[in-house]
C-alpha cells in the first residue's frame, strides 16, 4: 500500500475532513477553551421578518473558510508586506449554541453563554450568525468588561424599539445595545435607502449616541477618517453582510442596492484595528440559500479571516 503523501502527516486539504472554521481544531467543552480566538456558530434566525434561512449562515461560512486553511505558515499579504495568522495565532471552533426553534429567550441566553465562555478564557470571541437579533446575547455578554463602542456595518439601523411586540428581533440589536450604560455610543456605518426605520427612530438613534453615514458618506471620507471618527475606547464590531452590494453578496435575506464593495470595508476594518482594540466581532446575515455560487459565504469567510489577522498583527507589532 502506498504512503506517498503521508510522510509528514495528513495533507488535510480544505476539501476533505470536518468543515471547522479555517479547519481549525474544534473544543466541544467550553470550559476547556486555551486559545486567542474562538469562533461560535450561532445558527438562529427566528428574528427574522421576511426570508429566513440565515440559521445556515454558520455552516456555509465555516465551509467556505476550508478555502483558506493556509495551515501554520499563515498568510502573507505582498500589498502590506506582512505575514497574517501565523501558527503563534490560537483559533479554535467552539462549535454551534443550542438553538431551540421558536423559543427566542433561551437561544439567546444560550448564545450568550458562549460568548461568556471565550472571554473567561481569555478569546477574541468571533460569533457566526445567524440573523442580526443574536447580537443582541453576544453584547450582553460583556456586561462586566466596562465600556465599549460598537462599529456596525449594516444597510439598516436596527434601532427599532418594539413593533408588534417584537423586541428582540432583527430589527432591534441596536436599541437594545444603545440601552445598555456599557456601550457609550454606536458607529453604524452603511445604513442607506429605503427601510422600516421610520424618520423618528434615526432622530432617537442620535439622541442615544449614534453616529450614523450612509455608503455614499462614508465614500467621501477615507478609511482612515472614518475609523478616526471612533472614540478611543474598546470597539465591538457587528457586520452584516448585507452591508455589501447583492452584487457581490446576494446571499442574505434583506439586500439593498448600492452597498459596499470589498476593499471598502475591508480597509476600514484594518484602520480600525490599527487604531483601536478590538473586544468581540459578530457577522450576520449571511443565507447561503440565495446565492448559488457561495459567494456570499466565501466573502464573510474571508472578510473575517483578515480582520482576525488585522488585529492580531497590529496586536503584536
Amino acid at each position: 500500500m502506498s504512503t506517498h503523501g503521508y510522510e509528514s502527516g495528513r495533507l488535510n486539504l480544505p476539501f476533505v475532513g470536518i468543515s471547522t472554521f479555517g479547519k481549525r481544531p474544534y473544543v466541544e467543552n467550553w470550559t476547556e477553551i486555551e486559545a486567542d480566538v474562538a469562533i461560535l456558530g450561532a445558527p438562529f434566525d427566528g428574528g427574522t421578518q421576511f426570508r429566513p434561512g440565515a440559521r445556515f449562515g454558520p455552516r456555509a461560512v465555516r465551509e467556505a473558510s476550508t478555502l483558506f486553511s493556509f495551515g501554520h505558515a499563515g498568510s502573507y499579504d505582498h500589498e502590506d508586506d506582512a505575514t497574517y495568522l501565523p501558527g503563534n495565532v490560537r483559533i479554535i471552533d467552539m462549535g454551534d449554541a443550542d438553538i431551540i426553534h421558536t423559543d427566542t429567550v433561551r437561544s439567546h441566553a444560550n448564545i450568550e453563554t458562549g460568548v461568556r465562555a471565550a472571554r473567561a478564557a481569555g478569546a477574541l470571541p468571533v460569533t457566526i450568525g445567524g440573523d442580526h437579533s443574536i447580537n443582541i446575547p453576544c453584547i450582553n455578554a460583556f456586561d462586566d468588561h466596562g465600556d465599549i463602542h460598537i462599529l456596525q456595518i449594516d444597510a439598516h439601523l436596527d434601532f427599532v424599539d418594539e413593533r408588534h411586540g417584537v423586541r428582540f428581533g432583527h430589527g432591534n440589536p441596536m436599541r437594545r445595545a444603545a440601552e445598555e450604560p456599557y456601550v457609550t455610543g454606536l458607529t453604524q456605518v452603511g445604513i442607506r435607502n429605503v427601510s422600516s426605520t421610520a424618520k423618528e427612530g434615526y432622530a432617537t438613534a442620535r439622541e442615544m449616541g449614534s453616529d450614523i453615514l450612509s455608503v455614499r458618506q462614508a465614500r467621501d471620507l477615507s478609511p482612515r477618517a472614518l475609523a478616526d471618527r471612533l472614540p478611543k475606547q474598546d470597539i465591538y464590531v457587528t457586520i452584516d453582510i448585507d452591508a455589501f452590494c447583492p452584487s457581490i453578496a446576494p446571499g442574505t435575506g434583506t439586500p439593498s442596492h448600492g452597498g459596499f464593495l470589498y476593499y471598502e470595508v475591508l480597509e476600514l476594518l484594518q484602520e480600525v484595528s490599527k487604531s483601536h482594540h478590538i473586544v468581540g466581532i459578530d457577522l450576520v446575515e449571511v443565507a447561503p440559500d440565495y446565492d448559488p455560487t457561495d459567494s456570499t459565504a466565501i466573502l464573510a469567510a474571508q472578510l473575517l479571516l483578515n480582520l482576525i489577522g488585522f488585529i492580531f498583527h497590529n496586536q503584536n507589532s
